[in-house]
Parts: structure tokens; sequence; C-alpha cells
């Protein structure tokens, strides 16, 4: 299992990388893994405010459609488009092809709220 250093991870199993002041979120490789065969990623609209906790999109896999969980409030000021036509990214390169999407944090303190990598590491091996 992937769980690159540098990103704080959800209980959701959603990745967060500060970027500039942004955050760009996608969903983890074990989440990824648990699904299976990603075909299908709803995404929100530039724009669109989110919630910290509430859902924002989808995956839908071969064998079940996800939630994807927001792990900080903000506004969408970016989303991955190239998911739409290739949403298999999500299977190959879940931290850099299959980013999902650029968020303008409204409350940058949220992402000292989520797990380290060693802390998520560690709820994966509970569940």
């Amino acid at each position: 299992m992937n769980v690159p250093k540098e990103l704080r991870y959800s209980e959701e199993h959603e990745w967060v990388k500060q970027e500039e002041g942004n955050v760009r979120i996608g969903i983890t490789d074990f989440a990824q893994s648990e699904l299976g065969d990603i075909v299908f990623v709803e995404l929100p609209a530039v724009g669109d405010e989110i919630k910290a906790d509430e859902p924002f999109g989808s995956v839908e896999s071969v064998k079940t459609v996800s939630e994807l969980y927001a792990p900080i409030s903000g506004k969408v000021i970016e989303i991955n488009e190239e998911l739409e036509d290739s949403p298999e990214f999500v299977n190959e390169s879940a931290y850099d092809k299959a980013w999902m999407i650029l968020v303008e944090p409204s409350d940058a303190s949220q992402i000292d709220k989520l797990m380290t990598a060693e802390q998520y590491e560690e709820r994966v091996k509970e569940d």
C-alpha cells in the first residue's frame, strides 16, 4: 500500500496535498484497491462550495458506487477533467494523474486535523 508521507488523510480515505495556499484532493491507494476497477467519477463544478465531512462527488466501480467526502471546506477552483474520459487513472495513479479537485480552503487550519501518513496507515490496519 502506497501512503505518501507528505500528504494528509481523512477517515473516509481521501488524501490532501497543500499547494501554495490551495489543496489538491483525491482518494487513497487503499480506497481504490478496495473499490476495484473504477468506471466513472462524478465531481462537483468549478465554483461549488464543499463542506468538510459532506459528500462532494462519487466514484463508481464495477462493484459499487462510493461517495467522496470532503476532508475540508472550501471553494472548488479546478477539477480533473481527464477523469471524465479516463476514470481508470484512479486505479493506475491514485496520487498523481487521479487527483480529483483543487480547493481554496475556507479554513486552512482544518488540514491540521487530518491524519498524518503514519496515523492513516494505523487506521487502515484496523479495518
